[in-house]
């Protein structure tokens, strides 16, 4: 007797699915059988993660758009018939991070994590919404971070973003159980999405790595495929009984918190 993941039938939306855990969270959802709409500010990315998809063997389409703009998504998600989505895209934008104390950071720059990492989710939550509720089946899954669950130093705008898309995740939860959709959180701890820590464990950054490192349990940083398997399970029948709910995976980097 094998244990298995089922989606077969089910049209899951992948957001900033071009690359990372995104990427790997689309093969893990194709793996189970869903249909899998990968979506990517870089239209390229989710058109290169859709062709390994295929060749896999896999149903999928790309929709490259931004999730900070709700008109876009709307236009791109409203008729799509979403089972599934997986609020995945996040970080700083193309800027990338800005690592200093709150007092002094620039307020200009406190706006681009809130539009991705709480807008963003925002709005493709409210785009899905309607479709599921009339189905009377649907599963929500949001991306955050330890940094908005346990805090972080120098990264105040970015811990405040993914404190306030996890907030919401429960309060949506509240709203939609009665028709059949949950709605939960998979907080991360630091992930090597690209494959290259030991790379950077060996460059003049490798000290600071190594530091980082020394919070885990498990002396390892995470890897996309450990987050695919939490959020596949979310997404699946299996766990139709759990709502609300932020779930870390995140090497031991705490504890009971």
């Amino acid at each position: 007797m094998t244990f298995a993941i089922d989606l077969t039938g089910r049209r899951a939306l992948v957001t900033g699915g071009g690359q990372g855990v995104g990427r790997g969270i689309a093969h893990a959802m194709a793996a189970a059988g869903a249909e899998v709409v990968v979506n990517d500010f870089v239209s390229e990315r989710a058109r290169a993660v859709v062709d390994e998809l295929i060749a896999a063997g896999a149903h999928a389409t790309a929709a490259p758009f931004d999730v900070s703009d709700h008109d876009a998504v709307r236009d791109a998600v409203g008729d799509a018939a979403v089972d599934i989505l997986v609020n995945n895209a996040g970080n700083a934008g193309p800027e990338g991070f800005t690592f200093a104390p709150f007092p002094e950071s620039d307020p200009a720059e406190w706006n681009r994590y809130f539009q991705v990492n709480l807008f963003g989710v925002m709005n493709c939550t409210h785009a899905v919404l309607p479709g599921m509720i009339e189905r009377g089946w649907g599963r929500v899954v949001t991306i955050v971070s330890d940094a908005g669950r346990w805090g972080e130093p120098r990264m105040a705008a970015y811990s405040a973003a993914k404190a306030g898309a996890a907030g919401f995740t429960r309060s949506i939860a509240r709203d939609v159980g009665r028709h059949g959709i949950t709605v939960n959180n998979v907080a991360l701890g630091t992930i090597d999405a690209t494959g290259d820590m030991e790379t950077a464990l060996a460059s003049e950054e490798g000290e600071r790595f190594s530091r980082m490192l020394r919070g885990y349990i498990i002396r390892r940083f995470g890897r996309p495929d450990d987050i695919a398997a939490m959020v596949t399970f979310l997404a699946s029948p299996l766990a139709e009984w759990i709502t609300g709910q932020t779930y870390p995976v995140n090497g031991g980097y705490t504890v009971n918190q």
